[in-house]
């Protein structure tokens, strides 16, 4: 049973190789998705990948500053989050849409 746990206990480069891929999906869906709360949502899947890279490497070395950053770069997430689902609204408003084809019109 040992053997078996070891076989398929998570090392470092699974870890970069998750974050490297979930990173990637979030920059893709920026990039290319018109819907604002799709691209709020890809943002959110980058800054997770890079906590579970923070995390990983603050725990294979044995230091714990890197969850401390976690913890900060949460909070600063948090707050974007709140202020720009609250512009999301406002824009919904003016709009009547959430796409950011929409957002041409408030030129001025």
């Amino acid at each position: 049973m040992n053997q078996l746990t070891e076989l398929f206990a998570p090392n470092l480069n699974n870890y970069i190789i998750l974050c490297s891929i979930l990173f990637t999906i979030g920059v893709v869906g920026v990039l290319i998705r018109k819907n604002i709360i799709i691209i709020f949502m890809s943002v959110e899947l980058m800054l997770n990948a890079i906590n579970l890279l923070l995390t990983a490497f603050s725990v294979h070395h044995g230091d714990s500053s890197g969850q401390v950053f976690v913890f900060f770069i949460m909070a600063v997430a948090a707050a974007e989050i709140t202020v720009g689902l609250a512009i999301l609204v406002m824009i919904y408003r003016n709009t009547g849409s959430v796409s950011i084809d929409s957002l041409r019109n408030l030129k001025w």
